[in-house]
């Protein structure tokens, strides 16, 4: 009888365990997508390949929506496969490209949005892109199509992660080209005043001037005057140095204008030069490969579970994720400290 009474247990957990396979079969997302918002970056397309391949894994159908919210409002969107994101890893920019989309601010476009993933069966989306595109993400979310966004911006300005997708790539550019101006600045006992990109925020800059051994790094997030650049400059001539390279943030101000003073100052020739979008392109580094890849595959783990509204970050050198408007509202500044010891060891 007890031998019986265990074969019906034993029968009755098979059973269960049977029904709950079907059960996340039926109800777990079958269809996710995934897009490239706002500015590109390298390591971009070792995201998608990621979110593609852990995807396909999980045993899920992914779309590709190209040209971000744009397409996705307009039906511009192809289906993915394995061999889809193959050779696509050490290339810069995004496969699936890029679009700022104003419709997608107001509600019309947002509702758009939602009947054409819900025509196509998407049941998910992985945002990959900055501020601007989680915003979109949360809109999409609180409409019922759950979305997990991945940080990728160069300027590495996105508050809520330490680390974003391009941003190794973009310094080791800037480091490359500030590198060969200071060729023609040695040549000609010149000063070399370089603009990075970064808008609003300094990381770029800081990185690029500490790596470059800059006389001074101009910031947004601390204040200078010329005066200050100008006496570093002449303290640094009274020891022999004839050259020199000065870091500019592009939310600092107008470059050449900056130029200019600093010629005024100290009567040294001073010429000014903008690096431009040659920061966002290029070969990804090992760093934006791998964290592109670990993002990615965290994205569509959380996809997985049904869990959307959240953002994909790092913190204390590990992947995790928030909230997405927790993660709007956070602060984020500087290395103070890095900015510290660049102007101390630059002279």
């Amino acid at each position: 009888m007890r031998d019986r009474e265990e074969s019906c247990v034993r029968h009755l957990w098979r059973s269960y365990a049977v029904y709950n396979k079907k059960r996340v079969g039926e109800f777990g997302m079958k269809t996710i997508g995934v897009l490239t918002s706002g500015g590109d970056a390298p390591g971009m397309n070792a995201a998608i390949r990621a979110v593609v391949r852990a995807g396909l894994k999980q045993g899920m159908k992914v779309i590709g929506i190209r040209r971000g919210y744009s397409g996705l409002i307009h039906g511009d969107m192809i289906e993915m496969n394995a061999r889809s994101v193959s050779d696509i890893i050490q290339r810069g920019g995004t496969m699936l490209y890029t679009a700022r989309c104003d419709e997608f601010r107001y509600e019309e476009g947002l509702q758009k949005a939602k009947k054409v993933c819900q025509d196509v069966g998407i049941e998910g989306i992985v945002t990959i892109g900055g501020d601007g595109s989680f915003r979109g993400a949360a809109d999409l979310s609180a409409r019922g199509i759950p979305c997990v966004g991945v940080p990728g911006t160069i300027d590495n300005d996105i508050t809520s992660t330490e680390y974003t997708i391009g941003y190794d790539t973009a310094m080791n550019t800037a480091v490359e080209m500030v590198d060969k101006l200071r060729d023609t600045a040695q040549s000609h006992d010149r000063c070399s005043v370089v603009e990075v990109m970064g808008r609003r925020a300094g990381h770029i800059a800081l990185n690029t001037g500490i790596a470059c051994g800059a006389t001074f790094i101009l910031v947004p997030e601390v204040p200078f005057s010329i005066d200050d650049i100008a006496q570093k400059m002449k303290q640094s001539q009274s020891t022999g140095k004839q050259h020199f390279i000065i870091v500019v943030a592009e939310g600092v101000g107008n470059v050449s204008e900056i130029a200019k003073e600093i010629e005024e100052k100290t009567g040294i020739e001073a010429r000014a030069s903008i690096l431009g979008h040659v920061q966002r392109g290029g070969t990804p580094t090992v760093r934006d490969r791998v964290v592109a890849s670990e993002m990615g595959y965290y994205a569509v783990e959380l996809l997985s579970k049904g869990i959307g509204n959240r953002v994909v970050c790092m913190k204390d050198s590990k992947i995790v994720d928030y909230d997405i408007q927790e993660a709007l509202g956070m602060k984020k500044s500087i290395d103070k400290r890095l900015y510290q010891i660049a102007l101390d060891i630059s002279f």
